[in-house]
């Protein structure tokens, strides 16, 4: 009877410490990026009453005899299915679809967590929003490259930049009428604006020349606005366009002076390639018909200068980069993310994070997309994978455990009383 009394209390024990489990994965039924925990039973050792015997020539054998004598923990770990990503719209939450953890913190204070609402401090350190422990990844250097080789470290984003792109590309499109004059004096003026190095708006001055030779061809040269002449000080560039005889530029010449035509503006004092706008013209969309006049700029690739407004996480691989109020994109860093041979060895911490096992391995740590270390989903926040019909139906189990094993003691208690009673 006492043998039956200790197993049972070995189970109430065992019983106590499920619901516990069970209570913790309920509690955190709406935690960011919560792993619900299991919890494995497994029998304790057996008191061997008969070995048993093997079979002989004329008998058959015979099977050991063993009772058991309760029930232990087997173990308690972390169950890293995938969550659900719930939609935020806030750039800056993030969640991993796959395997991956985002990684906070440097050295003794590492920690792994797949909690990713992040934000910037007042350092202007990319953090967690929750724990202010700063996020690890690379920060671009100074051409925009990322190398996801070297150690990760604190990304520092500065949000009081400024920025502006000088034009390199500028279209021209419309038409050069038919009817303009083949005497040498038909011109055409068309003004374009383009952006030098400091985001300084320039004007330059392109004058087309219907050729009196021929009058499918006409010269253009980058000229003064107020003589029509070229001046170096307003600029440089000349050449020729020749349309067949649809009105249509005519792609049989060779070299084709129209696609690809080197031309330079003055820019402001300071701005790259000493000063000057260095550009190509693009006339591929020009026409020469009998209609009015209508040739112009359709497009030009710079940008005045902006400041930065906001910051971007890309989907999938994790980039982070600046947007500027001209439209301008910077990549400016990349977050990391670490992979574990054995993600069950990890040690849970505070703050829904892990720090490494003994029987975790090392971290692979890399960019996202890469190594089987899972996509990241911008916008998005991995929301707790606990199953609240499966925690209930184990609360159930547990406590239906529970008084099975006090109803044992109460029998025993019963039939040792009895057993005292033999006395009277």
């Amino acid at each position: 009877m006492i043998r039956s009394m200790f197993t049972a209390i070995s189970s109430l024990g065992l019983h106590q410490k499920f619901l516990d489990v069970v209570s913790n994965n309920l509690a955190n039924a709406n935690t960011t990026g919560y792993k619900a925990s299991r919890v494995l039973f497994q029998d304790q050792f057996a008191q061997t009453l008969s070995a048993g015997s093997a079979p002989s020539d004329t008998l058959g054998g015979v099977n050991p005899t063993q009772i058991g004598l309760g029930v232990g923990l087997g173990f308690v770990s972390a169950n890293f299915s995938q969550g659900t990503l719930q939609s935020t719209g806030r750039n800056l939450d993030v969640g991993v679809q796959g395997d991956g953890f985002f990684i906070y913190g440097q050295d003794a204070n590492r920690r792994y967590s797949r909690e990713g609402s992040l934000g910037l401090d007042a350092e202007a350190y990319l953090v967690n929003s929750a724990t202010g422990l700063r996020v690890q990844g690379w920060l671009a250097d100074a051409t925009g490259q990322i190398d996801a080789n070297l150690p990760v470290d604190d990304l520092q984003i500065a949000m009081d930049k400024t920025l502006a792109r000088a034009t390199q590309n500028v279209i021209l499109g419309g038409n050069l009428s038919a009817e303009t004059a083949t005497d040498g004096t038909g011109t055409v003026s068309v003004s374009m604006g383009v952006y030098d190095s400091l985001g300084a708006l320039q004007t330059g001055s392109l004058q087309f020349t219907r050729s009196s030779a021929d009058p499918l061809v006409w010269d253009w040269a980058v000229v003064d606005p107020a003589t029509g002449l070229p001046d170096p000080a307003f600029g440089t560039g000349a050449g020729t366009i020749t349309f067949d005889a649809n009105g249509q530029l005519d792609a049989a010449i060779d070299p084709n002076p129209v696609i690809t035509t080197p031309v330079q503006i003055p820019g402001s004092e300071g701005s790259a390639n000493g000063g000057q706008i260095d550009l190509t013209l693009d006339m591929s969309d020009l026409t020469m018909l009998t209609t009015a006049t209508s040739a112009t700029v359709t497009s030009q690739d710079g940008l005045g200068a902006g400041a930065a407004t906001d910051l971007n996480i890309s989907p999938n691989d994790g980039v982070i980069s600046l947007l500027y109020a001209n439209g301008l994109v910077e990549k400016v860093g990349q977050l990391a993310l670490a992979r574990f041979t054995n993600p069950s060895g990890l040690v849970r911490a505070e703050d829904t994070s892990f720090i490494t096992g003994l029987n975790s391995g090392e971290p692979q740590i890399g960019a996202a997309a890469t190594g089987g270390r899972g996509n990241i989903a911008s916008g998005y926040l991995e929301s707790s994978n606990v199953d609240m019909a499966q925690e209930f139906t184990n609360m159930i189990l547990a406590q239906r455990g529970f008084q099975a094993s006090s109803r044992v003691i109460t029998t025993s208690d019963e039939i040792l009383q009895e057993l005292v009673n033999l006395k009277r």
